[in-house]
């Protein structure tokens, strides 16, 4: 059975799509900017680990709704519009995930919408407990 997730502690789809989607124990999260989820306002100033921190949260806050943690997650895909600023968000990302890595790709592309310079999506699979 598919569940649609939403919660106001993530920012609220800026299109037709949502937040997130569980389908039994697996949860495809939508893809997050660096925004403020009250604002909506991307957040940082071009300083990527500002930018990193919001989306993280925004991911981690859409996991949680679902039931999760941010152990669940097994892909992360990863997209900068200056690929020389991965060093920067890589140091954010792994204060979220310090003793576990899943799987990623990272790669860069000429814009993202609203003036994001980050956007990540991903995939979990609940643990059972």
């Amino acid at each position: 059975m598919k569940e649609v997730i939403f919660t106001n502690k993530a920012t609220s789809p800026t299109g037709p799509y949502s937040q997130a989607i569980k389908v039994d124990k697996t949860v495809y999260l939508a893809g997050v900017c660096g925004d403020n989820p009250v604002t909506g306002e991307i957040m940082g100033g071009g300083d990527m680990k500002v930018e990193a921190k919001y989306a993280m949260e925004n991911l981690k806050n859409t996991l949680e709704a679902a039931g999760g943690k941010m152990t669940d997650i097994v892909k992360v895909k990863v997209v900068f519009t200056d690929l020389e600023q991965a060093a920067d968000f890589n140091e954010v990302y792994m204060t979220y995930f310090p003793d576990y890595r899943p799987a990623r790709i990272a790669m860069g592309v000429a814009g993202l919408l609203g003036g994001a310079h980050l956007e990540l999506d991903a995939v979990a699979i609940l643990d059972e407990e």
